[in-house]
């Protein structure tokens, strides 16, 4: 069916428009996606006309997430409200999802009726489908599909009816009928054939009527990526449960091969079906093919490649349906070629090594339709819910959009900022992973966290099951080991969800300080704890310390016995903590998703596999999240999108000089601003620009803030805080720029993740800067890793000279510090006298940062928030307070990379118990001291105005030492 003159315009093409190259190779390519601004903004007109896009389909959970996540419809739904109170008659929630469903389809079938009639009705189609309560039921399919095709009037509309048992008499009927049918929920070739049996019965009863076959089309959609999501579940646990090498081997062989290889095979017997005489009576008649289309074609395994069946299963009389992140991944990196026929043996080989290895692939795709039926029946029942939600207000309650208190100027410029995004197309860019949004360099190998709330709700059946094994393993603990993107978000979600009964309780280890160390591991009962080992690269320092010496505590506490199955590794694919988790029995290795950095990681298993484990429901969490997902969609404008609308904000008022965002978090969510930091820290600091976050600074009155700031209020609608709406409305009266985003409840989190990733990329764009590297925070750790390479080989961290020393307090600073600082001083030098010159270098538009390499608990908190705000009101100025190591791997970056702002205070001490590492030299306090030192070594290599201040053993009396000197500082300046 695919000639030599098609090879070759699909290899010629594929090095412009990837999609036509797909057109060239005789495979179709549809949208698996709709909502209504992607018709009214002439989105899906640019990709008819210009990408070579011939089709759509939809189903109810795109519908409802258009409807919940959006004001798409917001009106049409009060038009249909009003028209119900004239006629005195109440609409259901199924009539109103038909009347505005029926619109969209009608004006996309307007869209694409050209490629319908350029094609001579090959393509062009857009698919409507029967309510999926109905998939066992035959009549009613049969009622509604009538009903439906006459309601939509349009030729180039398919009636999406399931594959079940009771839908393929269905087919065969509304065939007969000429109505133009998509074959849904298809996953055995077995059901296949009775489909494809189904559509020629169907043409062989109309044709013998008399009636037209050539006006009548048909798909037959089969589903590919499911069945590899449970195929390798069930090969995973065969893998486990055998110690035999080639066994494993033979095992791993089949791992992301299954549904290519049944979706092969499939095609085979289409080639067979459609062609001898049976079917070249039709044909002579005017009859098309009922194509085989590729559904379920986004990649749910991050270990795979994103485009993988798209790639391998190109051929020609093909549809590939795709959503929009698919098809941006192929457009970007994706390979057009034929496919479909490619090692056929092998394909066949693959489905009797399955069955040999004892699972049975009739089984697998019996379980996924089930699964399928139930989803697409539960998206349904939601979509009503939404609607239902919806009919008594204007604006969908899931999305809350922020408010913001602006100046004239400051509001014409963000307005100016937001149409000029709008114009530009710059949202569809961005969804594009264009990087000339940026620098133009690497960034659209990092925006995988777009789509990656999708990937995850396809995948939610693995949280459930980690959740109910760890459950049932009477785990009472769960100790997380992680650094930056890895330990954030789960402390986040700990903090806010708290110890939720029947699964262990979450402790989050991010420091080496020994004394912190120690006061976790007294909490846990080690016997019973479940470790989660999360690092994405693998190779991070901290993580691997921790997880030897806590591998190390648990084989002790378990009397000897291999701890193994008491770890758990949240990695990327092929990374070195991979390997060790393996060689070690971990009972899970999760993967990370390769294109996502570490602060943009939260809705990846880095935060969702430690959130199952602390028995949230993720699912439900993520489903909450992908309302904001939907609202921050390619197709909505700038001005409507609330991602943008934040970024946009962020962005122009730090090119205005209001570079410090200043985050006021209700009680209910307080820890949320500990991972906003490094998102925005992270992600903008650099190249001497950037946005400097301000977390956890007590709100004062007006008078003690410059004109540098931005306020960002995220407010709990369900327990706000009168004290902190009271302190908001003082500065929006004092004219101080404020932006308010109401939080509904707890679960809304998963929302404010992905709106501020949005923001954040959109704020990086605006800055001129790469959103998603971190050099400053690397060259710190390569400080770190030459001290710790050198205290291996010498035993000992290379000697330091203090410029000050008494009282039990050092001082440290390189030479151009130390001599600035020593020139104020004279020649009486004291603590308070030093302090003084240090804190007298700070200026308006300057930050004070305080950097505590001490244990973070209540009373060194408290200690440090006091030096903090007795600076900020006598100063005036922005100030910043990280515990270190953590504040490395988050706001170290902008420390570093951003503007030269800041004025640092880095405060060490002493080791009253070290702890050693096991199979090392050094120590934790060891390495804490190398982490402070190649900090401080950055910093003044930025030429940042630093000054150290290390404390003795006793760290109670010298933080009181320290908060004396400091306010005796601040008298005499």
């Amino acid at each position: 069916m695919t000639t030599p003159a098609q090879t070759t315009m699909g290899d010629a093409a594929a090095g412009g428009n990837r999609l036509k190259a797909l057109e060239a190779l005789g495979q179709s390519v549809w949208l698996d996606y709709i909502r209504r601004k992607l018709i009214t903004t002439g989105e899906l007109k640019r990709m008819v006309d210009e990408e070579g896009l011939s089709g759509v389909t939809s189903n109810p959970s795109i519908f409802e997430k258009a409807i919940s996540g959006s004001t798409d419809y917001a009106d049409f739904i009060a038009q249909l409200e009003a028209q119900r109170d004239e006629a005195e008659h109440s609409l259901s929630a199924a009539e109103i999802f038909e009347a505005l469903a029926v619109r969209d389809i009608q004006d996309a079938a307007d869209i694409l009726r050209p490629v319908y009639d350029r094609t001579q009705r090959h393509d062009g189609y857009i698919s409507m489908e029967v309510s999926p309560l109905l998939a066992h039921d035959t009549e009613g399919t049969v009622a509604e599909a009538r009903r439906l095709w006459k309601e939509v009037g349009r030729e180039n509309v398919m009636i999406k009816v399931p594959g079940t048992v009771e839908g393929v008499p269905a087919i065969e009927q509304l065939i007969s009928e000429g109505i133009n049918i998509n074959v849904t929920l298809l996953f055995a070739q077995e059901a296949y054939e009775n489909v494809a049996e189904a559509f020629l019965a169907g043409l062989e009863k109309r044709a013998s009527s008399g009636n037209d076959v050539s006006r009548v089309a048909s798909v037959a959609s089969f589903f590919v990526s499911r069945i590899d999501t449970l195929a390798d579940k069930l090969i995973g646990e065969k893998i486990k449960a055998t110690s035999d090498n080639q066994q494993q081997a033979n095992l791993k062989g089949l791992l992301g091969k299954v549904a290519i290889a049944n979706a092969r095979l499939a095609y085979q017997f289409y080639k067979e079906e459609f062609s001898g005489s049976r079917w070249e009576k039709l044909r002579a008649k005017g009859a098309q093919t009922q194509r085989l289309l590729w559904a379920s074609t986004s990649t749910k395994n991050p270990a795979y490649r994103d485009v993988l069946y798209v790639e391998e299963l190109i051929g020609a009389d093909t549809v590939d349906t795709m959503p929009p992140a698919t098809i941006d991944a192929f457009k970007d990196h994706g390979n057009a070629a034929l496919t479909i026929d490619k090692d056929i043996p092998g394909a066949k080989a693959t489905l009797e090594n399955l069955e040999r290895a004892g699972i049975s692939l009739k089984q697998i795709t019996a379980q996924v339709l089930d699964e399928g039926v139930k989803l697409f029946a539960d998206a349904f029942e939601q979509l009503l819910e939404a609607i239902g939600k919806n009919r008594t207000r204007p604006v969908p309650p899931q999305v809350h959009r922020q408010t913001q208190s602006l100046s004239a100027e400051m509001e014409g410029a963000v307005k100016s900022m937001v149409d000029d995004w709008t114009m530009s197309g710059k949202v569809r860019k961005l969804w594009a992973r264009d990087a000339s949004l940026w620098t133009g360099t690497d960034e659209g190998q990092w925006l995988g966290w777009l789509d990656i709330v999708d990937k995850q709700i396809a995948n939610a059946e693995q949280f459930k099951s980690l959740a109910e094994q760890i459950k049932k393993g009477g785990f009472t603990h769960a100790l997380l080991l992680g650094m930056g993107g890895s330990s954030l978000c789960p402390e986040v979600m700990k903090l806010t969800f708290g110890h939720i009964e029947g699964f262990p309780e979450m402790f989050v280890l991010d420091s080496t300080d020994p004394a912190q160390i120690r006061a976790i591991e007294k909490k846990l009962d080690l016997s019973k704890t479940v470790f989660i080992v999360s690092s994405k690269s693998g190779t991070t320092l901290e993580p691997n310390i921790f997880h030897q010496y806590f591998y190390e505590r648990a084989k002790q506490a378990l009397g000897g016995k291999d701890p193994g199955d008491r770890f758990i590794a949240v990695t990327d694919p092929g990374s070195q903590l991979e390997q060790v988790a393996k060689s070690q029995h971990f009972r899970q290795v999760a993967m990370g998703v390769p294109s996502i950095g570490g602060r943009y990681s939260a809705l990846s298993n880095f935060g969702m596999i430690p959130a199952a484990i602390q028995g949230i429901d993720v699912k439900h969490f993520l489903d909450r999240a992908s309302e904001m997902v939907h609202a921050c969609d390619a197709s909505v404008l700038a001005d409507g999108n609330p991602g943008v609308q934040l970024g946009a904000v962020l962005g122009v008022l730090a090119k205005h000089g209001r570079d410090k965002v200043t985050l006021i978090t209700s009680p209910g969510i307080s820890d949320l601003g500990a991972w906003l930091e490094q998102l925005l820290a992270e992600s903008t600091g650099k190249q001497g620009k950037g946005l400097i976050p301000v977390d956890r600074e007590t709100l004062g009155a007006p008078s003690v803030y410059g004109n540098d700031r931005v306020f960002v209020y995220l407010r709990l609608n369900d327990a706000p805080a009168a004290a902190q709406d009271a302190a908001i409305e003082e500065l929006e009266k004092a004219g101080q720029p404020v932006v308010q985003i109401p939080v509904n409840d707890i679960c809304d989190l998963g929302q404010e993740f992905f709106r501020w990733e949005m923001a954040t990329a959109v704020a990086g764009s605006i800055l001129g800067i790469n959103a998603f590297n971190q050099p400053d925070v690397e060259a710190s750790k390569n400080e770190t890793r030459k001290l710790t390479s050198e205290y291996e080989k010498a035993g000992a961290l290379p000697a330091e000279k203090p410029i000050f020393e008494g009282g039990g307090v050092k001082l440290f600073a390189d030479p151009q510090n130390a001599e600035n600082l020593q020139r104020d001083v004279g020649d009486s030098p004291s603590l308070a006298g030093y302090l003084r010159s240090h804190l007298s270098r700070l200026e308006g538009g300057d930050y004070f940062a305080v950097l505590g390499y001490i244990e973070m608990n209540d009373a060194h908190e408290r200690a440090l928030q006091t030096i903090r705000l007795a600076v900020r009101d006598a100063k005036k100025v922005a100030t910043c307070l990280g515990f270190g190591p953590r504040f490395l791997h988050s706001t170290g970056q902008a420390y570093k990379g951003g503007p030269n702002t800041g004025v640092f205070l880095q405060i060490t001490c002493d080791d009253a118990a070290d702890i050693p590492v096991p199979r090392q030299k050094y120590t934790f306090g060891v390495v804490k001291a190398a982490q402070a030192r190649g900090d401080f070594q950055i910093l003044a290599e930025r030429g940042r105005r630093a000054l150290r201040v290390h404390l003795g053993k006793d760290v109670a009396a010298g933080l009181t030492a320290l908060l004396s000197a400091v306010k005796e500082a601040l008298r005499a300046d």
